[in-house]
């Protein structure tokens, strides 16, 4: 018979083993060996079949084996030291603490709101989908290991993402188990007198959205999880929550309303409840999350409730997009949400509407208002910019392609202008390099030096890697090959079990793979640009580099395609079906489930991993980063970070139909253009594989090692080591984004000269009003130049005389720049530099000013020069934050280089 009503009944632990239930409730035993094993040793087989999750082991160890564990003094005395070292590193200064202030002197933000829609903390917590969610968890992670102040917000998905299985024919099939917060390394939230804290959220329709709210506690970070399913909801709201990426289009907006508006009042509550800092500073992780801002500015207008009063829209959004940072993820408009303008029209007016937020200004923030852009409606990531006054892009690359794609938004500048900047994404190495590897380089430069190296991100800490004798570095590749290979064919087994098939048939899964062939991996998302079957383009070629008798590869292949995307769905039944052939699969597996318990493996286990997207569309793509860390190879398109650190010396580059100077196929036929290039590059694939990548796994030397290989794995380890490291890029968020938002909200939150709080926000706010109205009258009336202009030469300098009108606006509200650099055939200043003019003088009896400044003639060549005016205040983060610039009219024409 079926169970009405499922609950979990707790393990009540001996007295003695009480701090048990405190390192199994801080989810930083999932990054912590010595934690790990402590939980090992508890029971070995209940830990495994729990899927090592230390929660669920306290709940099925049985009463027998707790009671002698609570007379074991040897255990007890580990147990406690264990416990110990967690309150040292939950206490104790770290990175943060001792970091200086920033370069203008101000200190660090004592705290800091992170929103992200998913989180990849462990396998045991499964709230992720990919990328998104595991670059979040690795954030909090290093933000942990720094000592950041942080406090992570998100959603409690009742379902997760999915569970991933594969019919006979290879089809995916997904399932959705319950996840019972009970069971899970979570608590809820309570208020003072015991009760659950409640976030409530007004629907249209007189209807209302309620949230409890978990914290799981990860290392000295709380991340706080919203959770609709509970009995204060009607049932359409119990099921908000239901799903990662799940439901129509009301379905998702109702989750990112929750997750924005609900997740700042659910730091509010925390904070209340614990005293810890509010955030000075915001951070929304992709667009998901983009009515933070909404809500931040409600609060706002409702005043301090101290008699003050609150502020207007204007001041409030300048207020608010101070202490604002804005994260992009997607490299193209396809990947950012976008709601039918209506349907946000009615979530936010009415009975839903929010207090001192017009539902006209709401749209406004999300309105397409460029050229191309659909006006019927909202788009998340367009809100995410407005009300950030810092953004940027995970790569070097995708900030470049960030800012072409929303060049829109600030019309007049040049795409190298657009206030959008990049900082590179990393990985959490104590999470992902394998145990055997931090024991290795332990060895080499010491075990405190190591655990510095792996979460500070310095290259000066990877020093000494480098002399790892070549013997030990082989043995432990071939060690960690062999380990992936019997993971390998233990989920094989289940696999094939679970698609019908009986032991019987199930023989050769034993002699799946060989720890001694070269092993490539290939695992992620399976949209279409990703392109998981691009090794298939020409199966038998394939075939030949998997059976070749002296140099085979073998290939370890996972991915899980969205539930709606039968595309993605087809790709995967494509490949299974190839991995099934019994003469390739014992060199080609593909593993259903991918989950973080499985990356685990494959990481450290292959040999070379591979990464072929169309490019530009890979914003970063972490995964090849967890593999270098394990002295795993990359062979990848040079896009997203790879793109950056690519060196000639830790992978192989892919060559891409562009890069190679071919065309991709017959103009004007996109789809023939896609085949052709899918063709071109996929070749350049087989041909890597076969004539360097396996030549150079197989070119053994004295001793049948294969020495420069091993010289790339070193290299890898020791150059890519510390670029790669979450740790490295939480402080440079904290250096470049963090600290500077920080500073520029309490420039405009705190008391200026009148005494008033937030004056800052109101006098900005009007000043950049006053300036929005006076700026058609803005313009570069008369440039002419005095100098060399017939015959200039490298050195000499052009004296600048402009006149500009300025309408209403004064000298003090402009900066009149003259922009100067190499010129293209079509007269497009490239590798532009700027220098700013000088007013002479009063205005004239037109009202004209007259700017005078020196343009040195810095380079040969073609070059250029033009004159521009744009808005200035010391309060504005970019020149281009307006969007506001006057240029002078269209010339017929150039004469000596000089505009006339």
């Amino acid at each position: 018979m079926k169970a009405i009503r499922r609950f979990t009944v707790r393990t009540v632990l001996p007295e003695q083993l009480q701090p048990l239930h405190e390192l199994a409730l801080n989810l930083r035993w999932s990054w912590h060996p010595e934690t790990r094993d402590l939980f090992r040793s508890v029971d070995p087989e209940v830990w495994e079949s729990t899927g090592e999750d230390p929660v669920r082991l306290l709940g099925e160890v049985s009463a027998a084996r707790l009671t002698a564990l609570a007379a074991d003094r040897r255990f007890l005395r580990r147990l406690h030291d264990t416990a110990d070292e967690l309150q040292d590193y939950l206490t104790g200064t770290r990175w943060y603490q001792d970091a200086l202030p920033g370069d203008d002197g101000e200190p660090l933000p004592s705290g800091i709101a992170y929103f992200s829609p998913e989180y990849g903390i462990a396998a045991a917590l499964p709230q992720y989908s990919g990328g998104l969610g595991i670059l979040a968890g690795d954030h909090l992670k290093a933000a942990s290991d720094l000592g950041v102040p942080v406090i992570g917000v998100g959603l409690f998905y009742r379902h997760g993402y999915f569970r991933q299985s594969l019919s006979r024919d290879g089809w995916q099939q997904e399932r959705y188990p319950l996840l019972d917060p009970n069971e899970l390394a979570v608590s809820l939230l309570r208020e003072p007198d015991g009760s659950p804290c409640l976030v409530v959220l007004p629907l249209f329709g007189g209807r209302r959205l309620h949230a409890h709210i978990w914290k799981a506690q990860v290392g000295r970070v709380p991340l706080l999880l919203l959770d609709s399913d509970i009995e204060e909801n009607a049932a359409a709201e119990r099921d908000v929550t239901d799903r990662l990426y799940g439901g129509g289009s009301e379905h998702r907006l109702l989750q990112e309303m929750l997750l924005g508006i609900g997740g700042v009042r659910a730091v509010r509550t925390f904070c209340r409840l614990t005293g810890h800092p509010a955030p000075e500073v915001f951070h929304t992780n992709e667009g998901h999350a983009g009515f933070l801002g909404v809500e931040r500015i409600r609060e706002l207008a409702a005043g301090p409730g101290d008699g003050e009063p609150g502020l207007d829209f204007p001041a409030a959004l300048e207020a608010v997009r101070a202490g604002t940072v804005f994260t992009t993820h997607t490299p193209v408009p396809a990947g950012i949400d976008r709601f039918d303008r209506e349907l946000v029209a009615r979530h936010f007016s009415g009975d839903a509407a929010l207090p001192g937020v017009p539902v006209e200004q709401v749209l406004a923030l999300g309105a397409e208002t460029w050229d191309g852009g659909d006006p019927a409606l909202f788009n998340m990531a367009a809100m995410g910019l407005r009300l950030a006054q810092r953004a940027n892009g995970v790569s070097t690359l995708h900030g470049e392609v960030s800012r072409g794609m929303f060049n829109g938004l600030w019309p007049g500048f040049d795409a190298a202008e657009v206030p959008i900047t990049s900082i590179t994404n990393g990985v959490h190495a104590p999470t992902w390099i394998d145990p055997a590897v931090v024991r290795l380089g332990a060895r080499e430069i010491g075990a405190e030096h190591a655990e510095d190296a792996m979460m500070i991100g310095e290259a000066r800490r990877w020093h000494g890697i480098e002399s790892i004798p070549d013997t030990d570095v082989w043995e432990l590749r071939r060690s960690l090959r062999a380990q992936l290979v019997d993971e390998a064919r233990r989920r094989l087994r289940a696999s094939w079990r679970q698609r019908g098939a009986g032991d019987a048939e199930l023989g050769w899964t034993d002699s799946a793979l060989d720890p001694d062939v070269l092993t490539i991996g290939f695992a992620r998302r399976v949209p279409s640009y990703k392109r998981l079957t691009l090794m298939l383009r020409d199966p038998d070629r394939l075939r030949r580099l998997l059976l070749h008798p002296e140099r085979p590869v073998q290939i370890v292949i996972a991915g899980k395609a969205h539930p709606a995307d039968d595309g993605g769905k087809r790709l995967i039944q494509e490949m299974v079906r190839f991995s099934d052939d019994p003469a390739v699969r014992h060199r080609i597996v593909f593993l259903p489930d991918y989950d973080m318990a499985m990356a685990q493996h494959l990481y450290p286990g292959c040999d070379v991993w591979l990464n072929n997207p169309l490019r530009p569309l890979e914003a970063c793509g972490t995964s090849g980063m967890k593999a270098a860390l394990n002295g795993c190879l990359n062979l990848s398109v040079l896009d997203g970070w790879w793109d950056e650190w690519f060196d000639g010396s830790n992978g192989w580059a892919i060559p891409t139909a562009e890069s190679a100077g071919l065309g991709v196929g017959p103009a004007g036929s996109q789809e023939l253009d896609t085949e052709r290039r899918d063709d071109l590059e996929a070749a350049a694939l087989y041909d890597l594989i076969e004539h360097q990548v396996a030549a150079r796994f197989y070119d053994r030397g004295p001793g049948g090692l294969p020495h420069r290989w091993i010289e790339m794995v070193r290299h890898t380890l020791v150059h890519l080591g510390p670029k790669v490291l979450a740790g490295r890029m939480v402080r440079e968020y904290v250096e470049r984004l963090y600290a500077p938002a920080a500073a520029a909200h309490r420039r405009l939150a705190g008391p200026v000269p009148d005494g008033s709080p937030y004056s800052g926000a109101r006098g900005l706010a009007e000043w950049k009003a006053r300036v929005r109205a006076a700026w058609p009258a803005v313009r570069v009336e008369h440039v002419e130049a005095g100098g060399p202009a017939d015959a200039p030469e490298l050195g000499s300098t052009l004296a600048l005389r402009v006149q500009v009108a300025l309408g209403t606006l004064e000298p003090s509200d402009v900066d009149v720049q003259v922009v100067a650099g190499r010129v293209d055939d079509g007269d497009r200043i490239t590798g532009a530099a700027t220098v700013s003019l000088k007013p002479s003088g009063r205005p004239d009896i037109d009202g004209r000013w007259l700017y005078e400044g020196p343009l040195e003639l810095s380079r040969t060549g073609p070059f250029g020069y033009t004159v521009r005016i744009l808005p200035a205040h010391p309060l504005l983060a970019s020149p281009a934050e307006l969007g506001l610039i006057a240029v002078p009219p269209e010339s017929a024409g150039m004469d000596a280089g000089l505009l006339r």
